[in-house]
């Protein structure tokens, strides 16, 4: 990365890079090496078409059609009918961020010079990323296998200006609804690119591939590292609010069960609550012997959490660096190979498993944040407020938390379990891999939501234990939410305060004021 210019050659692509390309709205560029690469590929196509080889996808149909052989007059046709024909989706559209992704997803596989595609494709691909040119994509029509091939089709519709697209500057979901959509065409004009015409095996390339289901995934495990952070900073202005025991977290008891998570989870919990008044308070006198599970084993219930979250990264990597279309063109052996590389399995799995394990950061979430309204348990005022009865305080915001944690519930089922025969029964096992992603995402945005509320509720708690401090890390949490929501004294629309606290999660920037105060593992 250089002067804000990403360089893709097709295996250097992390998560880490993927959410800093959508941050700073970094510029894509191609390595010269994988210029090189994408036309000695590029070449040899052109050879076997000359030379009149049967290739699937080039000089054949697709699927149940690969046994029609097309005369060479037709490779433009061919193309272009498979984009336009397979442009089936519907529902409502994807997020911008997840089509810029798949944008930079697409570009890098096809970087690593095994797909047959033309380079001018390859760079008009990218002048598009680079002007914000925003394709408008149904989130719904893939089953996982062959690629995500209804979104990707819609993808490449607008490459040859026969789609719908947006511009848009940020990120923003409402600044890309508010948008204008336009005619692909008129904006590739506008802004000097000529669409593209499809050369043999191109459409293919374009649209064979994992890049729906994995742009989500990319942008969900660069959340959740975040997001297992915070949920340990939620917990911890919890057990300050509770006046909890900090004995659960000893590393002593976390070597006698050493998950590296676990171990993470409890050290950050201590850092967090070092030097609390609050705690030191209640190190004598205090009539209970152990606390609530939704306490106690933080550790235990987050570090599992981070557990899982390490293997869904590891194969997150795998996939963003991935050449999943079919056939592949190999120019060093001059052949080429069908394959599956497409299929989605990998991916539909640990989307699956990551939205089961970041819901249990929302359900021992809600819990907490219970506790903490319930009078008979947390010896503070019920609902946290001062006059009840008048004023209901957080008492609602708690329904919410557990509506949210109920959705997920059904959410979480996974959709990797099931299968449906598409194409004839040629593609007779399918991945469901966007569904699984698309359910993590909102999964995701649910959890961010619930420890938002779960936040708001510990920072009102502590209101009531003035004069006593926070630790080091709560005390840096507890001071940047009030810069941001005032307590809560009497009733108002807590539905501000919700949506407030939730940009401040999913922004990073409440993590950032924590971090500069306590650096968390």
């Amino acid at each position: 990365m250089k002067n804000e210019t990403i360089i893709i050659n097709g295996k250097n692509l992390t998560i880490e890079l993927v959410s800093l390309y959508l941050k700073n709205k970094l510029k894509i560029k191609i390595d010269p090496g994988a210029e090189e690469k994408v036309n000695k590929c590029r070449n040899l196509i052109e050879n076997w078409i000359a030379e009149d080889r049967i290739i699937y996808g080039v000089t054949t149909g697709f699927g149940e059609f690969a046994n029609v052989k097309i005369s060479s007059h037709d490779n433009y046709k061919l193309q272009e009918n498979l984009i336009i024909s397979h442009s089936a989706g519907v529902g409502d559209p994807l997020p911008p961020e997840v089509v810029r992704v798949m944008m930079l997803l697409r570009i890098n596989a096809l970087a690593g010079g095994n797909s047959g595609i033309m380079l001018e494709t390859l760079e008009k691909l990218a002048a598009m990323a680079n002007n914000n040119i925003i394709p408008v994509i149904p989130s719904q029509g893939s089953v996982g296998s062959s690629g995500d091939l209804a979104p990707l089709s819609h993808l490449a519709l607008a490459l040859i200006g026969k789609g719908r697209v947006k511009v848009t500057k940020t990120n923003n979901y409402e600044d890309f609804i508010r948008a204008e959509t336009r005619d692909s065409g008129e904006v590739l004009n506008e802004y000097g690119i000529e669409p593209v015409k499809l050369a043999a095996k191109e459409g293919l390339a374009l649209i064979n591939g994992t890049q729906m289901m994995t742009a989500f995934a990319a942008i969900i495990a660069g959340k959740a590292a975040q997001l297992v952070k915070i949920a340990d900073i939620a917990a911890s202005m919890s057990h300050e609010a509770l006046r909890a025991s900090d004995r659960p977290f000893d590393s002593r008891i976390q070597n006698l069960r050493p998950y590296p998570g676990q171990k993470e989870a409890a050290a950050n919990v201590l850092k967090l609550i070092k030097n609390s008044e609050i705690r030191r308070s209640h190190l004598t006198n205090d009539p209970r012997v152990q606390d609530s599970y939704s306490i106690r084993c933080i550790p235990q219930i987050h570090g599992a959490v981070r557990n899982a979250l390490r293997h869904v990264r590891e194969m997150v990597s795998i996939e963003i660096n991935s050449v999943n279309d079919n056939p592949l063109i190999f120019p060093e052996d001059e052949t080429f190979l069908e394959g599956g590389n497409f299929h989605g399995e990998p991916v539909a799995l640990v989307m699956d498993y990551l939205g089961i394990a970041i819901s249990e950061l929302a359900s021992v979430s809600e819990r907490r944040t219970e506790r903490m309204l319930n009078g008979s348990l947390s010896m503070l005022p019920r609902f946290l407020t001062k006059n009840g009865g008048l004023n209901s305080g957080f008492m609602i915001a708690q329904y919410t938390s557990a509506a949210l944690v109920s959705e997920n519930k059904v959410l979480a089922h996974p959709a990797s379990v099931d299968s449906i025969p598409t194409s004839a029964n040629q593609e007779d096992h399918n991945s469901m891999g966007s569904i699984a992603a698309r359910k993590c995402y909102s999964i995701l945005k649910n959890v961010q939501r619930v420890l938002a509320i779960e936040l708001l509720a510990a920072a009102q708690g502590i209101e009531f234990l003035k004069p006593l401090s926070c630790g080091d890390g709560t005390s840096a949490a507890y001071n940047f939410i009030r810069n941001h929501i005032k307590p809560l004294e009497d009733d108002r629309i807590i539905h501000k305060d919700i949506d407030m606290m939730y940009n401040l999660v999913d922004d990073g920037t409440l993590l950032e004021a924590v971090e500069n105060a306590v650096k968390l593992e």
